[in-house]
């Protein structure tokens, strides 16, 4: 192979085999150093092509295709092929790269990669980065991240994800006009002193009655701390702070005496501390994690450990886990949540009630006089570690964490709070440089647990902004950044050329930097920690990733790259084995520590934030809305949010009820055209000159008689069963009032009118003619089948944009890598009500941001 010449050109091409900087041998093997990594808030990946939370094949072993290299007969170092980049025709889905897309030059002109590739070099040399502070310049101007994917004057028709999390679901669905911003919070900006103030909501809503009352009662002072510009001096972040620590969940109550797990088909009396374990599986019982082999051998172990220590006392002797019975506990435990389900409305709000007054307390804290709202204050209660996806520690025992676990951070004057189960702090600290204010060490993978302050909190606040503002920094330099990693891609230091390449890949993938793994954890890697069996080549310039990213969800990449790196992938891979590290004179402490030097605080996760950012922004810019309705510019707002999400590989299991969702929707749609068809026959039985009208036609083919006798006696089915409850609450009103019930003859009659109703329906069917139980003119007619026709083409928007994101988490990217700006400012340009794109708990999380103008740009 090495003396193939299309695979090395020249000895030139080759980098110096320079010591490796993390101590690899001769042997091929590696030592990474675990360096810190800025991974602490990234979302769940996305399979960028697949869609598949599938696993990779085993590490072992791994059958890759044969690399098939074109050949090349010339000395230098070219590109090895002269065709353009074609579209990828395999069944991966092409992910377009940042660096060729987004490079604007230095001097206004466009830089040419192979330009700089092709430097001599001492003009490479020169090019390198300079290590010194660089003023922000937010105003450069680049050019796009990702390839155009919809004409400029073409009206987006895709719909919005309407299937996202709980905290992602939309505020209200009345439409507001956004509040004019009252100052500009660009960081370049003079900032304005804090100050206090009454909170106002992000756009104005209409209250109604108690409901309007409350919200008024429960207003409290904000601390408009992005008045005052955020704190970026990273010493000391509070002066005074006083909480009331954290909520333990409640002890273990043991289950009923009748209640016993068994043993080969005997009970077993186990002591509360082994049947609290036991109980933790058998509520897993008819779940996946149960029928996990991982799973089950690491809850087996861990219980027999408890059991030696509180072993049956009715002396069974519990060796064999497929002797096991949990069927009984189970059964128990689904019947206390039925009941809990079967709780009255008033039983429920008591109940609520008196949760939330105990932990009241818990909620809030005093940070330098300010109440401010706690985030987690809750300690996790004990249970069984489910890890994503093949974690090595599955079902393992999660141990109970009491008072004695936990460290509290609180002001040198600030009262010790008292906890609300027996037993000590660990210990006491007042350290106001840090934010948390509790914490602890889990027991599984010796995880370090924080308690923090709310989203919304002005800390919380301040942090989010700077981290936006690092990445709008980025923009000054990352032009200088690309020439300085593109030029050494041919560097003859192999440390150099490696970290170049990563970087590419960091830069144009936005792949995370990634950490070495140990063998108690789940086997994920990053670019830093890419294996030669997690990259493939296939001539002439295409490499395929195929690996399991964070939370164990595969990332599959199919995409061409340049010849330089295609070429460099070649070298890396060289007498290595699957098992060998592709980057090895490469960690993650070494890159992030390059990048620092590149620019003050660059990291791999702000090159993913300003990717994101940015891309966002040019996708909603090249939006042509001009007359566009609100779910039209909803689509093309999720269309861009769903782009970024495959960019950034954020990825959602399909939920279980996709399926079942898509077919209400189906029918639901079919039902619409059918009350829309209804109205136009009609329109035709007042004045059959509407037959032939285009607007009128027949467009109902995809309802047919069957459909049609299904779908009205489903709403026979629901009218008699509207009648019933009617009946029934009138009834009980009356005797409240002391009356005489009515009797069952007038629900018999209301029925009888019901199904009168529908006799008429049924001998319309196929005639092209129907009536309403209420007359009305042809105007009123045309205006209903006017407002039916937009809320079916809105509806079918929507099913379509369902099924396209079933796999693709829009809130990932919301949370953690769009500036919460670009919304604000793109929500008062088309004036679409932001709660229509921002959950209540966004709203929360990025007041700052709310008040941004029109004319704001990431």
């Amino acid at each position: 192979m090495a003396n193939d010449p299309a695979y090395m050109s020249d000895d030139d091409d080759r980098p110096l085999a320079a010591s490796p900087p993390n101590g690899k041998g001769a042997n091929g093997t590696q030592s990474h150093v675990n360096g810190s990594s800025d991974l602490s808030e990234d979302d769940l990946p996305l399979s960028q092509s697949t869609h598949s939370k599938a696993v990779v094949p085993p590490r072992r072993n791994l059958k890759r295709k044969k690399p098939v290299y074109a050949e090349s007969s010339s000395d230098d170092d070219t590109p090895l092929a002269s065709s353009p980049l074609k579209q990828s025709t395999s069944a991966a889905v092409y992910m377009p790269g940042a660096a060729d897309a987004t490079t604007a030059p230095l001097n206004g002109s466009k830089v040419k990669s192979e330009d700089i590739s092709d430097e001599s070099s001492d003009s490479r040399t020169k090019k390198k980065p300079i290590k010194k502070k660089v003023k922000r310049e937010d105003d450069s101007d680049n050019e796009p991240l990702l390839k155009k994917t919809a004409s400029r004057k073409r009206k987006v028709k895709e719909e919005s994800d309407v299937e996202m999390s709980d905290d992602m679901k939309p505020v209200s669905t009345k439409k507001t006009v956004p509040k004019k911003p009252k100052q500009e919070t660009d960081a370049d900006s003079k900032p304005k002193k804090g100050k206090t103030v009454k909170e106002e909501p992000a756009s104005p809503t209409k209250g109604k009655g108690k409901k309007k009352q409350k919200d008024d009662e429960e207003d409290e002072d904000v601390y408009r701390w992005w008045d005052a510009g955020p704190d970026a001096d990273g010493s000391v972040k509070w002066q005074t702070l006083e909480h009331n620590g954290v909520i333990f969940p409640p002890p273990y109550e043991p289950l009923p005496l009748h209640i016993k797990m068994k043993y080969d088909g005997k009970e077993v009396d186990l002591p509360p501390e082994s049947e609290e374990v036991a109980g933790f599986y058998a509520a897993l019982l008819e779940t996946d994690h149960a029928q996990d082999t991982t799973f089950n051998k690491n809850f087996f172990s861990d219980w027999k450990k408890v059991l030696q220590r509180h072993p049956p006392r009715n002396g069974i002797k519990i060796t064999s886990f497929e002797r096991c019975d949990f069927r009984p506990m189970y059964e128990y435990f689904e019947a206390e949540k039925a009941k809990k389900k079967a709780m009255t409305s008033a039983e429920k709000k008591e109940a609520k009630k008196i949760k939330d007054e105990m932990e009241a307390k818990y909620t809030t804290c005093l940070l330098d006089g300010r109440k401010e709202k706690v985030g987690n204050f809750r300690v996790e209660p004990p249970g069984l570690f489910r890890g994503r996806g093949e974690h090595p520690k599955k079902g393992s025992l999660k141990l109970r964490v009491g008072p004695e676990d936990i460290t509290l951070n609180i002001g040198k004057d600030a009262p010790t709070p008292i906890p609300n189960v027996p037993g000590k702090w660990k210990s006491i600290q007042h350290d106001n440089t840090v934010t948390w204010l509790a914490t602890w060490t889990e027991n599984i993978n010796q995880n370090h647990k924080y308690v923090f302050l709310a989203a919304g909190s002005s800390l919380k606040g301040q942090s989010d902004m700077m981290k936006f503002e690092k990445a709008r920094e980025l923009k000054s330099h990352v032009d200088r950044i690309r020439q300085n990693y593109t030029a050494d891609l041919k560097s003859k230091v192999m440390a150099e050329r490696q970290r170049a390449t990563a970087m590419y890949f960091i830069d144009r993938l936005a792949l995370r930097a990634g950490n070495e793994k140990g063998e108690d954890e789940a086997d994920t890697v990053g670019c830093c920690s890419l294996r030669c069996e997690h990259v493939t080549l296939e001539s002439p310039n295409f490499i395929v990733f195929d690996f399991l990213g964070k939370d164990s969800i595969r990332y599959y990449n199919r995409v061409p790259v340049d010849a330089q790196v295609f070429k460099n992938i070649r070298i890396f891979k060289e007498n290595k084995t699957d098992e060998d590290s592709l980057f090895d004179r490469v960690t993650t402490a070494s890159m992030n520590k390059h990048l620092t030097q590149e620019m003050k605080g660059l990291t791999a996760k702000v090159f993913r934030t300003y990717n994101a950012s940015f891309t966002f922004q040019r996708l909603l810019d090249e939006s042509n809305l001009e007359g566009a309705t609100l779910q039209e510019k909803l689509n093309a707002y999720n269309k861009a949010n769903r782009l970024v999400a495959i960019l950034c590989n954020h990825q959602r299991s399909i939920p279980k009820t996709h399926d079942q969702s898509m077919e209400k929707m189906r029918y639901k749609y079919r039902a619409l055209k059918y009350d829309r068809m209804k109205l136009r026959h009609v329109l035709f039985g007042l004045d059959a000159k509407y037959k032939k009208q285009d607007k009128y036609k027949d467009d109902e083919s995809d309802i047919d008689d069957e459909f049609i006798i299904e779908h009205e006696e489903q709403l026979k089915a629901k009218e008699i069963e509207k009648a019933e409850k009617k009946f029934a609450k009138d009834n009980e009103k009356l005797v409240e009032e002391g009356q005489k019930p009515h009797a069952e003859s007038v629900l018999k009659e209301r029925i009888r009118a019901v199904e009168d109703d529908f006799k008429k329906l049924e001998k319309e069917r196929g005639k092209n003619v129907a009536s309403l139980k209420k007359e009305k003119p042809a105007d009123k007619i045309i205006e209903n089948i006017d407002k039916l026709t937009e809320k079916i083409k809105a509806f079918k928007l929507q099913m379509v944009d369902r099924d396209e994101g079933k796999e693709v988490a829009l809130g990932t990217s919301k949370i953690n890598y769009l500036d919460p700006r670009i919304t604000a400012s793109w929500c008062k340009i088309h004036d679409v009500p932001i709660e229509k794109l921002f959950s209540k708990t966004l709203l929360t999380k990025f007041p700052w941001a709310m008040e941004v103008d029109t004319d704001w740009k990431f």
